[in-house]
């Protein structure tokens, strides 16, 4: 089992942040407020394989690219590269095959921040 619990990705404004996200991961973030910080929680539930995380906001956390690598699992990696792209992502690594691995690309995100993705099989999710 993998030891990581938890996540959270440095954001210097959080609405940008947020719209970026929902967008990208066709998801719904939950806003709270953390030890004086704003945060956007990614949905989690006990018992089921991931692990949580949140955009944070606040003095302690800084964006940018040089910072740890986060791995989002997603099923079309083509269609997400492209959505995160079209809302205002820069590429960052194109979508590349590694052996044994799977398939992974790289955006920096609104934020300024390095996202990698990660599919098992590198299907499209376009409809034809």
């Amino acid at each position: 089992m993998s030891p990581v619990r938890y996540f959270e990705i440095p954001v210097a404004s959080m609405p940008r942040a947020q719209r970026f996200y929902e967008r990208v991961f066709e998801t719904e973030l939950e806003l709270a407020e953390i030890d004086g910080n704003q945060m956007a929680l990614f949905p989690f539930a006990e018992g089921q394989p991931g692990a949580s995380g949140a955009l944070a906001c606040g003095p302690s956390y800084a964006p940018g690219k040089s910072g740890a690598r986060i791995y989002f699992s997603v099923e079309h990696i083509d269609k997400t590269l492209a959505l995160a792209l079209h809302e205002g992502a820069e590429a960052n690594y194109p979508v590349t095959e590694v052996p044994g691995f799977g398939w992974v690309a790289e955006f920096i995100d609104t934020e300024g921040n390095c996202i990698a993705l990660h599919a098992a099989a590198r299907t499209s999710g376009v409809k034809s």
